[in-house]
């Protein structure tokens, strides 16, 4: 839906707008608000830096995976040849609440 050409990607998409106005996707696991403070070329993308404004609650809830061209969530990891240092390490990072 957010990778096709449209003038609206949000119609028919339930979201509240974050501080900075930002959409906040309904469901979503966590999101981070960010303010703009860089852009940079890269190649035929651009490279963009961000402030941390707000920080979203965590949801105790399996996240859906893209890795190598597939979709999955943990449960499906092993079973279909996902496992490995990345995607553990992926999947055990620390919350917010745990920074130090």
């Amino acid at each position: 839906m957010f990778g096709k050409a449209g003038v609206d990607k949000f119609a028919g998409v339930a979201w509240t707008p974050s501080a900075t106005g930002a959409p906040v996707l309904d469901g979503a696991l966590t999101w981070v608000d960010c303010r703009v403070s860089a852009v940079h070329d890269a190649g035929d993308h651009h490279m963009v830096v961000g402030s941390v404004v707000e920080l979203g609650p965590v949801r105790d809830a399996q996240p859906l995976l893209f890795y190598r061209g597939r979709y999955a969530v943990h449960a499906e990891l092993d079973t279909r040849g996902w496992s490995g240092e990345v995607l553990d390490n992926l999947l055990t990072a620390q919350r917010q609440s745990e920074w130090s």
